[in-house]
This record gives structure tokens, C-alpha cells and sequence, in this order.
């Protein structure tokens, strides 16, 4: 009886990891789209309330093409690429439950995957939508 005791304490815990563990870590966790040292040498805010991009930067070439996007979590945003002179911007943050980090595009529609609900990339719709401006390779993006 002892070493069927001793066994069940050892082995159980690393069947119960194994089993809840994956899921329940994917669940808590985020994707961060750009490492730290991208975040450093990349966007910059000024005193404007102002976040300055440079899209040919690493990290932020899923922009250059028509109809690209990006969950840029690091700045808590969703950017997609609308035309050659537009890129949209969005609070990344769900109107549902708040979450970030779970986003795909259709090419119309962002959809949030913690309980695929689903948004219009047009600036009228449920996400805040701030105002961006594209010059060459910079994107600017104003807070205000």
C-alpha cells in the first residue's frame, strides 16, 4: 500500500501537467510580435502623444503588402495595411472581454480567437480607431 501511495504522489502531478497544463499556459499567454531588441531601434514616441514607425523595419514588413496586418502587442495594437497610402490602426483591446493578444484577419474583419467575436476594420465600427498617417515608410499614428 505504501509504494502504491508513493507511486500516485510522484506520478500524478506530471499526468495532470500533462494533460491541463499545455492548454491552461497557451490560455494565460501573449504573443509578443517583435522581440526587445526590434522595440528598441524601431517605433519611437514623442511628446505629441505621437508613435512613429518605420514599416520597412524587421518586424513590421507583414505591412508593406496590400491587406497585411499585425498584432503589434508590445504598443497594444492592431495595424493593417488598406491601400498604398493607408494603414489602419486599432486599440487591439477586444470590446467583449478585453482581451489582446488572440487576433486573425479576414482581409474585412478582425477576430478575436478567446471567443471568436468579430470586428470591422473600418474606423466606424466596434474597435477605437486612431488616426495614422503613412509618408513613405513612416507611419505615424496619433493618441489624441
Amino acid at each position: 500500500m505504501e509504494n502504491r501511495r508513493t507511486f500516485l504522489k510522484t506520478a500524478c502531478k506530471p499526468i495532470v501537467l500533462a494533460a491541463l497544463g499545455i492548454p491552461y499556459l497557451e490560455a494565460c499567454s501573449t504573443e509578443d510580435e517583435l522581440d526587445d531588441a526590434n522595440q528598441a531601434n524601431n517605433p519611437t514616441i514623442n511628446s505629441k502623444n505621437e508613435l512613429k514607425i518605420n514599416i520597412k523595419n524587421t518586424g513590421f514588413s507583414s505591412l508593406l503588402e496590400i491587406g497585411g496586418w499585425m498584432n503589434y502587442t508590445a504598443e497594444k495594437l492592431l495595424l493593417v495595411r488598406i491601400s498604398t497610402s493607408e494603414i489602419r490602426v486599432f486599440d487591439n483591446k477586444c470590446p467583449h472581454q478585453g482581451n489582446r493578444d488572440r487576433w486573425v484577419y479576414n482581409g474585412n474583419e478582425f477576430t478575436c480567437q478567446h471567443h471568436n467575436n468579430s470586428y470591422s476594420n473600418s474606423c466606424s465600427g466596434s474597435l477605437t480607431c486612431y488616426k495614422s498617417n503613412l509618408e513613405g515608410d513612416v507611419l505615424t499614428i496619433s493618441f489624441n
